[in-house]
């Protein structure tokens, strides 16, 4: 292939990539819930605030590297918040937002998520919003920034068993190809093993399947298919992650 045209098309993947982007962060819908200056930064998602409020960054899971990043991003700033859904509060009384620096289209999350200083979670509550952010992601994992430098954070392979087991407890990201989903009660099982009982699993409960499935994410079709799935590593018979939530599972092309 000519070298103009091979420029050309990179060039056109480059936009192509830009504009899903662009696309998936409009179509991300945010209620602004006002504006707050911060007095300080205590770890890499929680800030406190001037009028006395705790702010609690919403989907993400950051590591203690996240803190420096935060501060020289938000510190003495005042900052827009912006709700996903009813909830503005956990249940340790923390504010929970999604939080804007003046005249930034992007969310503090995803300048974040962009340096490679945190992991989008596993319940962002919107497809679309959550397809933002993995974006972000995925862009610093690509450019091996921040904490993506660290092969201790990349995504595990499904098959290997040992890994995943120990991570029981932490988050982690498993990818691999699906091999076979059955039903077994209340709860789908998303096998990656042939000896799905030891290998790893993803659980749904079935209960969620029309979530799943209004998400393009329905999991009796993703027989076959490879994924990405992040979420709390559990141990059962074999590991296991429980989906709750659709934007935890990726299509790895």
């Amino acid at each position: 292939m000519p070298y103009r045209l091979r420029l050309a098309l990179a060039a056109g993947l480059v936009f192509v990539a830009g504009l899903g982007h662009a696309v998936a962060q409009d179509a991300c819908h945010l209620e602004a819930i006002g504006t707050a200056e911060v007095a300080s930064v205590r770890d890499g998602r929680t800030l406190m605030l001037r009028d006395g409020r705790e702010l609690r960054l919403a989907a993400i899971e950051t590591t203690d590297t996240a803190k420096s990043a935060l501060e020289a991003l938000a510190a003495g700033k005042t900052l827009t918040l912006k709700r996903l859904g009813a909830e503005q509060e956990d249940r340790y009384g923390r504010l929970v937002a999604f939080a804007f620096l003046p005249a930034a289209a992007a969310s503090l999350q995803q300048a974040i998520l962009e340096q490679g200083a945190a992991r989008v979670s596993a319940r962002v509550g919107d497809k679309a919003c959550a397809e933002a952010m993995l974006a972000n992601e995925r862009a610093a994992r690509a450019a091996h920034r921040g904490l993506w430098a660290d092969p201790n954070f990349a995504p595990l392979p499904a098959d290997n068993v040992t890994d995943i087991a120990a991570k029981r407890g932490l988050f982690a990201l498993v990818e691999g190809r699906v091999l076979s989903v059955h039903q077994s009660g209340s709860t789908t099982y998303v096998n990656f093993s042939r000896r799905w009982s030891r290998g790893f699993s993803v659980t749904i409960a079935s209960r969620l399947g029309r979530a799943f499935a209004a998400a393009d994410v329905e999991p009796r079709k993703l027989e076959g298919r490879s994924i990405r799935v992040r979420g709390w590593i559990e141990q059962r018979n074999g590991p296991i992650i429980e989906a709750t939530a659709p934007e935890q599972i990726e299509f790895i092309n």
